[in-house]
């Protein structure tokens, strides 16, 4: 039977009532990898026969009766920037082609406690860096809806395994949308949650005052459950919030009616498409036909937040890449004195991408230019985090378009300022730390468009309430991957 299918709450529902085993769940879903990925290439490494012994254990726990997870036999994948103890977490590099981190990230442990079932890692942006995937330094990720178009970045390999249907969910981590603008092309749910509420501690960092794991599903149900297991005070990680988490599911209600929804007139500017505007204006009548009380604002430090963004996470990206040299872990180069090693090790094993980024970084933290650059564009990030505590003075959440059009096609876009600027819509919410949701609504010339939900701090509720009264009152919030095109 075609499991993969489902959606994750009915599986753990069959699961509940033993009508189906965790180990024919997780042969339904290797087999469509199997029959998929050869196409979709979403994975780097299977986990295939720990996996599977896994679903056997928690079969044999659930026949004699004993507590399980409550994720316990479902089938999931994690981008691999997450360590995992003794399976490969290459970050789609060069660098670290043959790592085996020796401890597990905090939210693989989560995981593992509530008995999902990890099928593997997935392909990305190398060191997330990059908005389509194309930067891996192994493999071209494909868009399931159609094959020759890119699923966005930099967890490309996240969103397209959901998409079709390779996974009931997976991780991602975004930094400047690398959730929600990949779960947008890909028609998938995205969550990047509140700076602080997911563990970081095992996440291999690209800018650490950015960087935020979240997951993806197939609907927003699948999405809470999944934040249940995942949100939470870590002390391995000094930015983790100890604060009082609830229950996400308790958000999923059909009832928007009084809720204030804020439209910030700069997320609608000329680089928005009309198939993305028109969609999204359709999304916002829905809102207020349901009860919400829908108005306009303006974030008039929306057009700073991109150069402030790409100063501060290029200068974080210095710094954090500087402990790849070749000496402890990860590619080596042989040569004959210890500079000579720097310099090649460094050379070989990092992409055109991530070089230019550690080259800007490290121009912008240089003497003389740090005050001109790092410290303005901290400035610049403060003032945008106020644009926002502003905007939430009048309304529960911000609704706009999670990227500016929808897919392309591999190679279509070489610029890279034209490839910077398709988070124009989702950066701005990093820098301020706060919840951000993209959840399917309809299509534009047969690709996926992506709506954005913006939240205050801690608030992810209130995202999952808006998310899942517009997918039980329309049918545009469900999209199926129809695998056109032929990719290269």
């Amino acid at each position: 039977m075609n499991y993969f299918e489902y959606k994750m709450h009915e599986i753990i529902d069959l699961l509940e009532k033993k009508e189906v085993s965790a180990k024919e769940v997780t042969a339904s879903i290797y087999q469509r990898i199997e029959d998929k990925d050869p196409d979709v290439q979403a994975y780097l490494t299977l986990n295939k026969d720990k996996a599977l012994q896994k679903a056997m254990e928690i079969d044999e726990k659930r026949a004699k009766n004993e507590a399980v997870g409550k994720l316990a036999g479902i089938p999931m994948a994690l981008k691999d920037n997450m360590s995992t103890m003794d399976l490969l977490t290459t970050c789609s590099s060069e660098m670290l082609y043959n790592y085996l981190p020796p401890y597990d990230a905090t939210v693989v442990k989560k995981l593992n406690d509530a008995d999902a079932v990890l099928l593997g890692k997935l392909n990305m942006d190398e060191f997330a860096m990059g908005s389509s995937t194309e930067t891996s330094a192994f493999k071209k990720t494909r868009n399931p809806f159609n094959l020759d178009y890119v699923p966005g970045g930099s967890s490309g390999g996240s969103a397209a395994a959901v998409a079709a249907d390779e996974a009931f969910f997976t991780l991602g981590s975004d930094t400047g949308g690398s959730i929600r603008q990949p779960a947008a092309y890909c028609g998938v749910v995205g969550m990047k949650p509140t700076y602080g509420a997911i563990s970081r501690y095992g996440l291999i960092a690209f800018a650490s005052s950015l960087d935020q794991i979240g997951p993806f599903t197939k609907d927003v149900t699948d999405c809470a459950l999944v934040m249940n297991a995942i949100t939470g005070h870590d002390g391995n990680d000094s930015t983790s919030a100890n604060v009082e988490y609830p229950d996400y599911t308790k958000a999923l209600v059909n009832d928007v009616k009084g809720l204030r929804i804020g439209i910030p007139k700069e997320y609608f500017g000329e680089g928005v498409s009309q198939g993305v505007r028109d969609n999204i204006n359709d999304a916002i009548k829905k809102l207020e036909e349901l009860g919400a009380e829908v108005g306009e604002c303006s974030m008039p430090n929306t057009d700073y937040a991109m150069p402030a963004y790409y100063i501060i996470a290029t200068a974080e990206c210095s710094s954090n890449l500087s402990r790849y040299d070749g000496v402890r872990y990860g590619l080596r180069s042989e040569e004959n004195s210890l500079m000579e090693m720097f310099c090649k090790t460094r050379n070989k094993g990092f992409g055109s991408e991530v070089k230019s980024r550690i080259m800007l970084g490290t121009y912008a933290l240089s003497a003389g230019y740090y005050d001109a650059y790092y410290l303005k564009a901290l400035k610049v990030r403060n003032l945008v985090k106020k644009d926002f505590d502003q905007a939430f003075k009048q309304f529960d959440l911000l609704l706009t378009p999670t990227a500016p059009g929808t897919s392309f096609k591999f190679g279509e876009i070489s610029d890279p300022i034209s490839m910077y600027l398709l988070d124009v819509c989702t950066i701005p919410v990093n820098l301020a730390g706060l919840p951000g949701m993209s959840i399917p609504y309809g299509t534009s010339e047969g690709m996926p468009v992506g709506l954005q939900l913006i939240g205050k701090p801690f608030d992810e509720s209130t995202l999952l309430r808006v998310a899942y009264t517009l997918e039980k009152n329309t049918d545009k919030t469900i999209l199926k991957a129809g695998f056109k095109g032929g990719a290269e």
